[in-house]
């Protein structure tokens, strides 16, 4: 019998991991596998049926999300019909909570068990949208072991699964190699700076790394900045902020140059001896590559009042915002946020980061036993829990 799935990923990463689980679940099912949905090339790769491509999910911000709300809307009504009219054995929702939460409470009351990977950030900001959760999730798949006694305190069936960064960023990076494929000096202090992905991000965070790093070179005229570039859009973005805070010798890494087994991202923080980093999952990713950092954020005040208005409060129920502290329960790096992302600010914390050994050993530490124990083969994992579900 024919293992039917229904599964929507709406991004690169939930792309990379579905496929994975895709693979997983066609040797549970004995080779026997229709997988369908909302997903990308990865997915295709595998087999998946795909009904709308995964941009089809792509929005940036609460803006973009209004102008693309008639095609999202019709996007979720042809999925939906198609769903309750098949039904499939299990469906599968990976991350875009918005989306996939609203059309899994459609879902389970017909008789589909509903699988969600990648809960919520619920003990951070609306916790109140557990009761949603409970409503519409047969079960959950959650990324961090916290979040396990979370869901099964409220009456979710939930499997800690592990991350899937962790199975995928190497446990004892290659600094030496890494700079060699970047063209990086051996020798100098190398800095890696992350303003962040969106443009929004890019015009407010940048100016402040930037000057940041106009001081530090002050201090060290050696210092080698680099910059990880998405794409060509957001590369002319940023250098059309770099025309005005030039910083001596800094260079912007596209895709396309050094090692291309790995995202630019990953093998400037590779090469890096800190990283200055916008808040987001780029946090996580250098905490896996062992690298001390600074986290900063700012969001202007009409960003600030959406954001209260949506979510009823002021801020994150948590003390730190940061990936790497929210696990570790702890300020093991610096959060330098609002008004305190400062240039003079983020050029001290930074100047710790790149110069304080003692301090880099805490961090590599903390940070090793993070990811060993955030490493647990999370597609193997992930599969077995929705073939218990379809089953």
């Amino acid at each position: 019998m024919t293992l039917n799935v229904g599964m929507i990923a709406g991004e690169p990463s939930g792309d990379l991991l579905a496929s994975r689980i895709i693979a997983g679940l066609r040797q549970g099912a004995g080779g026997d596998l229709r997988c369908a949905g909302i997903g990308g090339p990865r997915m295709q790769g595998e087999g998946f049926e795909t009904w709308h491509d995964m941009h089809a999910l792509t929005v940036f911000g609460y803006v973009d999300a209004l102008k693309r709300l008639p095609s999202l809307l019709s996007t979720y009504g042809n999925v939906k019909r198609r769903w309750l009219a098949e039904k499939p054995q299990v469906f599968v929702g990976i991350d875009a909570p918005d989306f996939n939460l609203r059309l899994e409470a459609q879902l389970r009351p017909a008789g589909i068990p509903t699988v969600h990977f990648v809960g919520p950030s619920i003990w951070a900001w609306r916790y109140e949208r557990i009761k949603k959760i409970r409503e519409a999730v047969s079960h959950m798949l959650v990324l961090f072991p916290f979040e396990e006694e979370i869901y099964r305190k409220e009456g979710v069936p939930v499997t800690y699964v592990g991350h899937p960064l962790a199975d995928t960023i190497p446990m004892k990076p290659d600094r030496a190699a890494a700079r060699a494929s970047l063209g990086l000096d051996a020798s100098a202090r190398v800095l890696a700076l992350l303003p962040g992905s969106r443009r929004s991000e890019i015009d407010i965070l940048a100016p402040r790394f930037l000057q940041a790093a106009q001081q530090l070179l002050a201090r060290d005229p050696g210092l080698q900045c680099v910059v990880p570039m998405v794409n060509a859009q957001r590369r002319a973005e940023f250098e059309a902020i770099l025309a005005r805070y030039p910083v001596p010798g800094l260079r912007c890494v596209s895709a396309q140059e050094g090692d291309s087994s790995m995202p630019v991202a990953w093998r400037v923080m590779e090469a890096s001896d800190a990283v200055l980093v916008a808040s987001g999952t780029a946090t996580l990713e250098a905490a896996l590559f062992k690298r001390p950092m600074v986290i900063s954020y700012y969001l202007s005040p009409w960003m600030r009042r959406i954001m209260s208005w949506k979510s009823g409060q002021e801020r994150p129920y948590l003390p730190w915002v940061g990936l790497p502290n929210v696990l570790a329960r702890d300020f093991v790096v610096p959060e330098l946020l609002q008004d305190d992302a400062t240039p003079d600010k983020l050029a001290e914390a930074i100047w710790t980061a790149l110069t304080d050994d003692a301090h880099a050993q805490r961090v590599e530490q903390r940070f090793t036993d993070m990811h060993d124990t955030l490493r647990r083969d999370t597609p193997a994992l992930a599969a077995k829990a929705i073939l218990e579900a379809a089953r």
